[in-house]
């Protein structure tokens, strides 16, 4: 549930400031980008749960979905152009390479030491 809320909240702010513009620099998208892959990473790295992160990254697009619509007032805060298209991908795909990153703390430890090799019979 707090995962879900974490990526909630940073899925907000990442969709109301993708369209910040330094000249040609996107870097709304840039500053965006980057928190929500160090938030789904942390979520991931310190709950040691694939799961949290699921939770993180759908409350991420969820809210991203959500605001994207037409608000009632007329507003439109994810426009159909390309930085907004891009945006929505982008945090997907943010998503989905978090989430399926491979868990390496869980690979199969050796337990038992190598058996020893018995020396040859020599012929004499």
């Amino acid at each position: 549930m707090a995962a879900a809320l974490v990526g909630g909240v940073y899925g907000v702010a990442g969709t109301i400031a993708h369209s910040v513009m330094w000249g040609p620099i996107p870097v709304g998208i840039i500053v965006a980008a980057i928190a929500c892959a160090a938030i789904l990473v942390a979520v991931r790295a310190l709950t040691h749960d694939r799961g949290a992160a699921v939770a993180a990254g759908l409350g991420m697009i969820g809210m991203l979905v959500l605001i994207s619509g037409v608000g009632p007032g007329g507003s439109i805060v994810v426009p159909d152009s390309l930085s907004g298209q891009i945006w929505t991908y982008l945090v997907a795909g943010i998503v989905l390479l978090v989430i399926a990153w491979p868990s390496f703390a869980r690979t199969p430890v050796r337990t038992e030491a190598p058996a020893a090799q018995e020396p040859e019979p020599r012929e004499s």
